[in-house]
C-alpha cells in the first residue's frame, strides 16, 4: 500500500514539476512578451445586433450625447497618443477609426443624418486641411543657395505641401443614439447610430479652432468589426479583454445630454448656459429613464 502511495505520489510531482518547466521555458508559439498562453484577440467577429421590426417599437426618441476625454473616466479613449509607439497593442480610439478610415474599412458620411457618404480623400482634406502652397529657396548640390542671373536673387520655387492630422487635437466625441422602447419585451433599449469627434484644426489663415469631424455609422458592420478587434484598456486589470465594440454596447463611459429630439430641432446651448445648461442636461437624462418606469403605471 505504501508503495502504490509513493509511485501515485511521485507521478504527481513529476507532472508538476513538468508543467512548471513548460511554463518557464514556454514554447515557440507563445509571444516573448508572455510569460503564458494568451487567447488571440485579432479576427474576432462582431456579432450582429438583433433585428427590430417596425411595428414593435411603440416610442423612440433621438438623443445627441458628448464623451469629454478630459473626464478621468474616459481617458482611455484617448491614449495612447503615440499611434506608432509600442503599448501593448493598445491603440486610442481617434487612431482606430483613422487607421479603418484610411484603409477604407470605415465608410465616413458628411452629417449625422448619414445620406452622403464621402470620398476618402475629401474626408482626409476635410479633416486636416487643404493643401498649400509655400516659396521655397532653390540650393545646389552642397547646399548653397541659387541665384538669378539677371536680378541676382536667389531663385525660389512653389512647393505643395499637405497638412497632416493629429489625433491628440480631438478631445470629444459626439453620439448620436436612437432611444426605444420594444413592445416584445416591453423593455426601453438604445443603439448607437453615429459617432463624430471634435477636434483643433488650422485654418487658411494659421488660426487654431475646434471643430466637428464627419460621422461615421456605428450600426454598420464594418465599423463594429474594426471597434471589436481593437482592445480598450482597463486601468484596474491588463487581462481583460474589452474591446471598443463592448465599450459602446456596455456604456462604459460618463457622458451628457447636448441635445433630444424637440421641436425647434436644436441643442441646449442654443437656449441655456452654465449651470442651468447642466440641470437641463440632467433633466432631459432623468426623462428618457422616467418613460420605462412609468409604462407600469396604473
Amino acid at each position: 500500500m505504501k508503495r502504490v502511495l509513493f509511485t501515485v505520489l511521485a507521478i504527481i510531482a513529476y507532472c508538476t514539476a513538468t508543467e512548471a518547466q513548460s511554463i518557464i521555458d514556454g514554447n515557440d508559439q507563445r509571444n516573448p512578451n508572455d510569460f503564458y498562453q494568451k487567447p488571440e484577440f485579432i479576427g474576432k467577429k462582431a456579432m450582429p445586433y438583433p433585428s427590430v421590426r417596425w411595428n414593435d417599437v411603440i416610442w423612440e426618441e433621438v438623443v445627441w450625447r458628448e464623451i469629454d476625454f478630459n473626464e478621468k473616466f474616459n481617458q482611455f479613449f484617448y491614449f495612447p497618443k503615440n499611434a506608432e509607439q509600442s503599448t501593448q497593442g493598445r491603440i486610442s480610439l481617434v487612431n482606430l477609426i483613422m487607421r479603418g478610415v484610411r484603409s477604407g474599412e470605415i465608410p465616413v458620411y458628411e452629417d449625422d443624418d448619414m445620406e452622403k457618404e464621402l470620398d476618402l480623400n475629401d474626408a482626409i482634406i476635410q479633416l486636416a486641411g487643404a493643401p498649400y502652397t509655400v516659396e521655397e529657396e532653390i540650393t545646389d548640390e552642397y547646399g548653397n543657395p541659387v541665384y538669378d542671373d539677371e536680378t541676382d536673387e536667389i531663385k525660389k520655387r512653389s512647393v505643395i505641401k499637405t497638412r497632416s492630422f493629429d489625433s491628440t487635437s480631438a478631445v470629444k466625441i459626439k453620439l448620436k443614439e436612437k432611444w426605444y422602447i420594444d413592445k416584445q419585451d416591453t423593455r426601453q433599449k438604445v443603439r448607437i447610430v453615429g459617432l463624430s469627434f471634435y477636434y483643433q484644426k488650422e485654418n487658411a489663415a494659421g488660426e487654431r479652432n475646434y471643430t466637428w469631424s464627419w460621422w461615421i455609422p456605428m450600426d454598420d458592420m464594418r465599423v463594429r468589426q474594426v471597434l471589436v478587434n481593437a482592445n480598450a484598456y482597463d486601468e484596474n486589470n491588463d487581462v481583460v479583454e474589452r474591446s471598443y465594440d463592448d465599450i459602446f454596447i456596455q456604456r462604459y463611459f460618463d457622458s451628457y445630454v447636448i441635445r433630444t429630439s424637440n421641436t425647434p430641432n436644436r441643442s441646449i446651448s442654443e437656449y441655456m448656459a452654465d449651470l442651468d445648461a447642466v440641470l437641463e442636461s440632467q433633466r432631459l437624462e432623468d426623462l428618457i429613464y422616467d418613460i420605462e418606469s412609468d409604462m407600469w403605471e396604473y
